[in-house]
This record gives structure tokens, C-alpha cells and sequence, in this order.
């Protein structure tokens, strides 16, 4: 799923693009990608683009007499810019076109699932009710930070991954902000010492924008293409089996559902290989509990 790098420069690249533009017309080709009827989409039309928005991990695009277009990419959607001369080849198949006077946005979506979704508001009031309620964390204090992390008792990736806790924040960031701090995705947020919190905080600090920079520079200027989750210059993150960076272990992970946490047993849980729901209880006896026992 794009996390806040992803979205942040996403969104200058639509900025670029977009503002002062003009919706002439969009077509959506499939039933469950708009989200709200009233209004409809083609409140839109002949509206000019004034701003832009970031709402967790939603991408929102504000016209003028204060309505808003919110897309919502989910774990495979993507967006795509035609230029006027590209845009009546239509580009790959999409779901959405959203046709500007200065070139055509498209929505793709991976796969056969569809999840990603388009949702059209009347009012900043109608927009920020949708807003999950996260923590602004490169915006926050520290003292701030530690009030969110600590209002409830789960695990530091779970924290990190809920949208309403913290914002922008998905799998792949997680897993990299973890590394980076030196903690276990699976210590829980209330027994953390204030070492360990300040640890997180910073990391988070540090790691966001670095990858939104590296993002940034990537794509040079043009619409970035090539987002995605798996990028082999992550620490752990999608490096299961490959060595860590710091240390040269081999990266662990969880599985869970159609996610997996990815860290460094030496440099994340003093040694210890965390648990793998399935794997684990299908091994019992034979499944390593330490690197050495994973290395024997």
C-alpha cells in the first residue's frame, strides 16, 4: 500500500499538474470504485483544482465551492498521468479516468480484487469526518508521540500500522522504522522504557522523509511510476532470508493474512525468532528459537 513517502510525492507530482486545472469528465468502468453518490461525480465537471490534502494514506484533491475528490489506493492501486496527446490511447486498462484540461489521471488496480475506492465530498467538514484521526508524527512532539503510543496496550506494529494511532504508516515503513530503532515488531507499547520511545520517535523521524527524498529524486521530476513496497534498498522490509545490512543476519519474518512483518532477530529481539503463526505449528519441536539454533 503507498504509505506517506508514496503519497507525499504523489501528491507534488499532482500538484504540478493539477492546480488551476480544469474536471471535464471522468469515466469509472468499475460499479464499486465510487464510494458516495451525493454528490454525484459530475459535480465536478467545469470545477477548477485549488489544493491538495493528505488524509493518512488517502490522497484528497480540493475544487472550487470547497468540494473534494479523495482516492483511496488500498494495498494495489496506482495512478498513472497521460499527457493531452497520450490520453486518447487510454494508457493501460484503469477503472477511473479523471480527464483535466491539462491531461488525464488514471486509476489502476492490481490483481482481481478490488479495493481501492473514489469518494466525492461537498464540504471540508464531510472531507475530515473520513480522516482516520492519526498522529502527524514528523509534525508531532515528542512528548505528543508518547501520549498516542501509550493510550493503549498493543504491539509496536500494530501501533504504528493503525491509522487512527499514527499517520501514513503501513507494513513496509513499519518494518524499516523498527529496524532503524532497534525493537521487536511484537514488544508491546506500554512496557517501553522512555529510551526506547524516544528511539521510535526519532527513527520515524528519520526514516519517512529519507524515503520520501529517495522517492522524490527517483522519479526526477515526471509522474512517479514505480511505486511500490519492495525496494532492495530496504533494510528488511520484503528481504526475508537476506542479510541485514547492519548486523548480516538473516532477515526473519511473520506472516499473517496476505501481510508479513520482516526484521533482524540480532538487531531487533536479542536472538530470538518470533513465533510464525502457521510455520511454527506446523514445526512445534523443530522450529529454531534462536539465530544459532536457525544457523545450526
Amino acid at each position: 500500500m503507498p504509505e506517506l513517502p508514496d503519497i507525499t510525492v504523489y501528491l507534488e507530482a499532482l500538484e504540478q499538474r493539477l492546480r488551476g486545472a480544469r474536471l471535464d469528465s471522468t469515466r469509472i468502468s468499475h460499479p464499486f470504485l465510487l464510494r458516495t453518490f451525493d454528490p454525484p461525480i459530475t459535480a465536478l465537471y467545469g470545477r477548477r483544482v485549488v489544493g491538495f490534502r493528505r488524509l493518512g494514506k488517502r490522497i484528497a484533491i480540493g475544487f472550487q465551492g470547497d468540494h473534494w475528490l479523495v482516492l483511496h489506493l488500498m494495498i494495489a492501486g496506482r495512478l498513472h498521468w497521460l499527457t493531452p496527446a497520450a490520453a486518447p490511447k487510454k494508457g493501460r486498462a484503469a477503472l477511473a479516468y479523471f480527464v483535466f484540461n491539462s491531461g488525464t489521471l488514471t486509476l489502476t488496480e492490481a490483481g482481481t480484487k478490488r479495493r481501492a475506492s473514489v469518494y466525492v465530498f461537498s464540504s471540508s467538514d464531510e472531507l475530515e469526518r473520513t480522516n482516520p484521526g492519526g498522529l502527524e508524527v514528523l509534525d508531532a512532539s515528542l512528548e505528543e508521540f508518547t501520549s498516542r503510543l501509550l493510550a493503549e496496550n498493543h504491539t509496536l506494529k500494530r501501533s504504528l500500522t493503525d491509522p487512527r494511532t499514527f499517520s501514513g504508516i503501513g507494513n513496509a515503513y513499519s518494518d524499516e522504522i523498527l529496524h532503524r530503532a532497534g525493537l521487536s515488531p511484537v514488544a508491546l507499547t506500554q512496557k517501553l522504557t522512555p529510551g526506547a520511545i524516544r528511539r521510535l520517535y526519532d527513527a520515524i523521524r528519520v526514516v519517512l522523509p529519507e524515503w520520501t527524498g529517495r522517492l522524490r529524486s527517483e522519479a526526477e521530476g515526471e509522474f512517479p511510476e514505480k511505486v511500490t513496497a519492495f525496494r532492495p534498498e530496504m533494510a528488511v522490509h520484503g528481504r526475508f532470508g537476506k542479510p541485514c545490512p547492519v548486523c548480516g543476519t538473516s532477515v526473519q519474518r511473520i506472516r499473517y493474512a496476505e501481510n508479513e512483518t520482516n526484521y533482524c532477530p540480532r538487531c531487533q529481539t536479542e536472538g530470538r525468532i518470533l513465533a510464525d503463526r502457521s510455520l511454527s505449528r506446523l514445526l512445534k519441536d523443530d522450529w529454531p528459537r534462536t539465530v544459532e539454533e536457525l544457523e545450526a
